[in-house]
């Protein structure tokens, strides 16, 4: 049976809009390209590897961290250090200073002042031959020191080539030089008149270099360094850019188990830079925070001693009455005493007066707050309490007022960032005064239930006479004064305490150490991959675009799925110097396939009758093979002794007479149009029963004459004389004549050429077979690539010693693995 022919049986149960519709993207194929273009996968995957090491080993950054961890003790009393303390307002309490902590280490202000402090905008770095390499700055052996007073040029590298006894070269970029220079006393820019590039010039240590756009000197290091440096490039760059790169590269993160203790880290291009900058920024915020909290205690032993000294006066003045009444009056001994009631006003007075002590000291830090004079402020304790976040306010405002000053000199009193500021500032202050209130409301609370108190207390005196209720309210009021005065007295105490034995409430438990720690970063197993896995995906992409451009028939399977059309046969390459394969390969894989053709072509036939049997062969366009397939089924007809005549009628290319080498001066048009009879137009050849008639000169209505009444008796005449006559026509694709012809055909050949014919040439021809206006239509798949294979029976025998072919077969590789399994498995 014919490989399809049963396709057609009941064709018309398939919607007939899906005929000749190919599938958008042949899985199969796409697979089968890959496998073919193996040599780009591997050529993109060692080029990636080799991209990859070389951006790992000469372009490729590193990035280290290092980490120091501190623990936050709770004893302090200070706005700008505040404790764990609950806060009674709010009702909030946890680890408030160590979040307060971390933010000041992430704060502007402090990593500001760490960079003007330390130079850490003066950034350096040494180049080899490709890669550039970062330095922290007591790897250099020199230092550079600028003139702040000078504008100098940022993000503009400074080269420093040493050329010994203390001497080096400064070597500035050909060009880039700018106009626009940054201020380090502004912290701004500032535009200067056109320049020259300064020329390179040799200098001493702690010569100054003079230029337009720089001035600086370099200092010896005074720790030898024991890295040699054939260069050291120097970067200059802007305050706010140093702050900024150094606050994003920081992190801050408490231990899980135990809140108060700290783990800083820091990121950067050099392990040392990062070690020394943690230690160095703990440090200093060591400092400042034992400066801040003395001078807190400080202000406040001050302001005690004033109230102290204010107090003794009228403590002394409240004895002296006291002492009065008892030698002039002789009321020290009072008979009938209530000691019980006095006993409970005395201690309700004491309380009193430790209140209005805190009072006190609450409207000397509300009055400082109002006046902004921050140096003056006095600790909480003074005041009886202490608040997180009030000190993280005030902290907060101070803050906000110094940048207020220092925006107050770029931006109008009525710009944005000015408005910006103020709005802060006042919540800020909304913030700190509303914490004031509601300890002043507080206070007054209770003094208004210790008179209470006190009034119901002094019921129970009115009964003594007036000079003993005398006597008894000096006493009342000399105790009351003492209570304030020894209040005030134990709160000085604990102030020069605190400054006598005062530390910084910040311990390190580990200091950034550099213990050769592996870089972070990049992820050199991630960007390997990426690259190796991008380059690869670069043919795979080809690949997939030409597969989704591609319109040519390159399966047959989907060729036969689409179409419902059956399968004659399937015809190798041809590797015959001309068309006559049969006749001069007779053994060839091709010659047997063209055998198999002419046994499959009786299913397509009526064996009806005795005359001889007209077979069309024709495809799409030019150049898919069809005269070739005509000249080797006609030979392949004529060496099974049946008489066969092939009949070019392509009249338009006439291509038959080359091969067999017949003179193509008289042909079928030449008799069509009545010139010569048929039998001057009839060639024999080498095949006793194979004629051959040329297509002649080529006619200027081809379309005519093929479709003349003439043309019909002429075949009809020759259905007389021979068993077959093969007919090679023109293409459909290009003009209708085959579609007349085919009228007076038994059988009609179409050929598909592997990899040539397009996909959409199919569907006028699959339509008309599926119409039921073209009958008894077969496919030739012709130019296939046996090595590729679709099971289909046809291309086998290679390596078995069945064809010509056979001599110079080469086995695949994946088919001698297969054969190994197969022949490892099949043992027994």
């Amino acid at each position: 049976m014919i490989p399809g022919k049963d396709i057609k049986v009941g064709r018309e149960d398939s919607p007939k809009e899906k005929y000749g519709s190919f599938a958008l993207f042949d899985i199969e194929h796409f697979l089968r390209r890959i496998l073919k273009n193996w040599y780009w996968f591997v050529l993109m995957l060692s080029i990636g590897y080799l991209a990859s090491w070389v951006y790992t080993k000469y372009y490729a950054q590193s990035i280290y961290a290092s980490n120091l961890s501190l623990s936050v003790s709770n004893n302090t009393a200070s706005y700008f250090t505040p404790n764990q303390s609950i806060n009674f307002i709010w009702g909030q309490n946890g680890n408030q200073d160590g979040i307060y902590l971390k933010k000041m280490l992430l704060s502007r202000s402090h990593n500001e002042f760490l960079v003007k402090e330390l130079d850490l905008f003066v950034n350096y770095s040494t180049k080899g031959m490709i890669k550039s390499t970062y330095l922290d700055k007591d790897d250099s052996p020199i230092f550079l020191q600028i003139d702040k007073k000078h504008l100098q040029q940022i993000d503009y590298p400074i080269t420093v080539i040493p050329k010994g006894n203390g001497t080096y070269e400064v070597v500035l970029p050909e060009e880039g030089q700018s106009t626009s220079l940054y201020s380090y006393e502004s912290e701004g820019y500032q535009s200067i008149s056109s320049y020259n590039r300064p020329a390179n010039k040799i200098i001493k240590i702690n010569e100054w270099y003079d230029a337009p756009n720089l001035r600086f000197r370099l200092l010896p290091n005074p720790v030898a360094s024991n890295i040699k440096l054939d260069n050291i490039i120097i970067n200059l760059s802007s305050v706010n850019n140093s702050v900024n790169e150094i606050v994003s590269t920081t992190g801050v993160d408490f231990d899980k188990e135990i809140g108060t203790i700290m783990i800083i880290s820091k990121k950067g291009y050099n392990l040392n830079s990062t070690v020394n900058f943690l230690n160095k920024s703990v440090t200093e915020l060591q400092k400042k925070r034992l400066a801040d909290k003395n001078i807190v205690n400080k202000n406040t032993e001050v302001y005690l001693q004033g109230n102290l000294s204010s107090i003794r006066k009228k403590l002394d003045s409240s004895a002296n009455v006291l002492n009065y009444l008892k030698t002039s009056e002789k009321l020290y001994n009072i008979k009938d005493r209530d000691e019980k009631s006095l006993e409970a006003i005395k201690d309700l007075e004491a309380k009193k007066a430790d209140i209005l002590s805190k009072i006190s000291s609450l409207n000397n830090i509300k009055n400082t707050l109002q006046a902004q004079n921050f140096d003056k402020m006095i600790s909480t304790n003074a005041a009886g309490f202490e608040d997180g976040l009030f000190s993280a306010s005030v902290t907060e405002l101070k803050a906000l007022y110094l940048k207020k000053r220092e925006m107050a000199a770029i931006y109008k009193p009525n710009s944005e960032p000015m408005k910006e500021i103020n709005r802060l500032i006042d919540d800020a202050k909304m913030s700190s005064s509303g914490t004031l209130r509601n300890y002043y409301t507080r206070y007054y609370e209770e003094i208004n239930k210790i008179d209470r108190q006190v009034a119901e207390a002094n019921s129970d005196l009115v009964t003594y006479p007036e000079k003993e209720r005398r006597y008894l309210d000096a006493e009342r009021g000399y105790n009351m004064i003492e209570a304030t005065y020894n209040s005030l007295l134990g709160r000085q105490n604990e102030a020069q305490m605190k400054v006598a034995t005062n530390q910084s409430d910040i311990t390190v438990i580990d200091p950034a150490k550099n213990l050769g720690q592996s870089p972070i970063g990049p992820n050199v197993k991630a960007t390997k991959a990426a690259i190796m896995f991008g380059l690869l995906l670069l043919p795979l992409l080809f690949i997939l675009i030409g597969e989704l451009l591609d319109s040519k028939i390159r399966n047959i399977k989907e060729l036969l799925s689409a179409t419902k059309i059956p399968l004659l046969g399937v015809i190798g390459n041809n590797t015959n110097e001309n068309m006559l394969t049969v006749l001069e390969q007779s053994k060839s894989s091709v010659s047997e396939s063209f055998r198999g053709i002419r046994a499959n072509m009786r299913f397509l036939m009526n064996n009806d009758g005795e005359k001889g049997k007209v077979i069309l062969i024709t495809s799409s366009i030019g150049g898919e093979g069809k005269t070739y397939i005509s000249i080797n089924l006609a030979s392949v007809i004529g060496l099974s002794d049946k008489k066969t005549i092939l009949l070019g009628m392509d009249l338009r290319k006439p291509k038959i007479f080359g091969d067999f080498k017949i003179d193509n001066k008289y042909g079928i048009s030449n008799y069509l149009t009545g010139e010569v009879s048929i039998e001057q137009i009839i060639n024999k050849t080498k095949v006793p029963n194979l004629d051959v008639a040329t297509s002649g000169p080529i006619p200027p209505n081809p379309s005519e004459l093929l479709m003349s009444e003439k043309n019909i008796k002429f075949i009809d005449a020759l259905r007389e004389k021979y068993d077959y006559i093969i007919i090679d026509s023109p293409p459909v694709g290009l003009v209708a004549d085959s579609y007349e012809l085919m009228k007076q055909s038994d059988a009609n050949i179409y050929v598909v050429r592997h990899e040539y014919t397009e996909k959409y040439m199919l569907k006028m021809i699959t339509e008309k077979y599926h119409n039921d206006e073209i009958e008894h239509l077969g496919l030739i798949y012709n130019d296939y690539n046996t090595k590729q294979g679709y099971g289909y029976g046809y291309g086998y025998g290679y390596g078995y010693g069945y064809f010509d072919e056979d001599k110079n077969y080469k086995e695949p590789l994946l088919i001698k693995i297969r054969n190994k399994i197969q022949t490892i498995f099949n043992k027994k």
